[in-house]
């Protein structure tokens, strides 16, 4: 949609620099004018017809999952790979046993380095 817009733009412009240079050329009846004309034709050209900006492409980053063992003020105290859920929820059970404070698992993706 903004390439033809762009294009109207471009064929407005050069229309109106064209008939304003033509008038001025027959007026002076010189070819330097007309050399003049096309050179106008063409910055009004490039100024209309500016690039869209790219856009970033995105990385698509790999994620992989596992159990991490957390205490009450969210630090992560050991983490387990994601098949040994049992293994994790044991190690929380011990290290809340006691006065200790209460220990939980949550899920944890991190990327995965190659």
């Amino acid at each position: 949609m903004a390439k033809k817009t762009a294009k109207k733009v471009v064929k407005k412009t050069t229309a109106t620099v064209k008939k304003t240079v033509k008038k001025k050329a027959a007026t002076k009846d010189t070819p330097a004018t007309e050399t003049a004309a096309k050179k106008a034709v063409k910055k009004v050209a490039k100024k209309a017809a500016k690039r869209a900006p790219r856009k970033k492409v995105v990385k698509e980053v790999r994620l992989k999952a596992y159990w991490g063992v957390f205490n009450s003020s969210l630090k992560r105290l050991a983490v387990f790979e994601y098949a040994d859920k049992r293994a994790a929820e044991k190690k929380a059970k011990e290290l809340s046993g006691g006065s200790k404070g209460v220990h939980f698992i949550q899920l944890v993706k991190e990327p995965i380095t190659e």
